[in-house]
């Protein structure tokens, strides 16, 4: 059974490094918790690394500077991964062809243009509709504050239909905005899969995002082992799931996406464990450590 604890000193000792989540842990899109980012600080000023791990469909740049708006600045983080990073690197070596139908809004759009740094020769790209696409490219919803993946049954059947395979740029299913709750790429890519489309994803929890956080935290320092690595994240099927699959630690914060199932709430921050219980053996899996919200 996982071990609920009240603040992350009680276990810090056992880490040197933090693969954290983002949104849900330190922020909502709209304010970050001071809580959490001083917890990190702490973490961080005694000697801690600490790479961030979000499935945000655009390059990490971009990233860092919409987080930075949000106050979470170099004092909380040594590296950032995103989803965006991961996936770029296999679509523009040119695994997915080069005629793209792009699902996703315009501020994604980033997305598409690729670090030298990152992959020094990339080949070129050509946005086309989807009868004539080589593939789709999945990073969101067009307009995720009025439509739900229902809105999308004609898209995914004509991409069934042509057999074109659908890279989901983001994994997540939901996320919070402030206090809404919306639909993500993931949730399209799930109903692609249902229907009997070909679907592949480079984010949490799948393995390619932790390769690439390893390579960085190896720069960081390179005497680093596994099981001193804890993935800190509040979305039980990509945070926790995802690092329990890749052999690390975890803490799952119970506040965010999985509040009610846990029975946490900010008045109330420690989760029921009663309901913890229930949740994570329904879902079959059991986080090192859960904690009402990171702090």
């Amino acid at each position: 059974m996982t071990k609920i604890i009240q603040k992350f000193d009680e276990i810090a000792s056992n880490y040197k490094a933090i693969f954290c989540d983002l949104w849900g842990c330190l922020h909502n899109g709209q304010t970050s918790f001071s809580e959490s980012l001083d917890t990190l600080i702490s973490f961080k000023r005694q000697g801690g690394a600490i790479i961030f791990l979000t499935n945000a469909p655009r390059p990490k740049q971009d990233v860092a500077t919409f987080i930075g708006k949000l106050g979470i600045n170099r004092d909380c983080y040594d590296d950032l991964v995103t989803s965006g990073d991961a996936a770029q690197i296999s679509l523009f070596l040119g695994k997915y062809g080069t005629k793209i139908f792009h699902i996703g809004p315009e501020r994604d759009y980033c997305f598409f243009e690729i670090d030298p740094a990152l992959l020094p020769n990339p080949i070129s790209l050509e946005f086309v509709d989807i009868d004539e696409a080589s593939s789709i490219v999945c990073t969101g919803l067009f307009n995720d504050r009025t439509e739900t993946p229902q809105d999308y049954k004609d898209i995914i059947n004509k991409g069934i239909k042509l057999n074109l395979d659908l890279l989901c740029v983001n994994p997540d299913i939901q996320v919070d905005y402030g206090n809404r709750r919306l639909w993500c790429a993931g949730a399209i890519a799930e109903n692609y899969k249902k229907e009997g489309g070909s679907a592949h994803y480079f984010g949490k929890p799948y393995k390619p995002i932790y390769d690439l956080a390893l390579q960085k935290l190896n720069h960081l320092d390179s005497t680093i082992t596994k099981d001193e690595i804890l993935c800190i994240g509040d979305g039980i099927s990509t945070d926790i799931s995802g690092g329990i699959f890749c052999g690390f630690d975890t803490l799952f914060v119970c506040g965010g996406l999985s509040d009610t199932d846990t029975g946490t709430t900010r008045t109330s921050p420690s989760p029921d464990s009663l309901k913890l219980s229930k949740f994570l053996q329904k879902l079959g899996l059991n986080p090192t450590a859960s904690i009402g919200y990171l702090r």
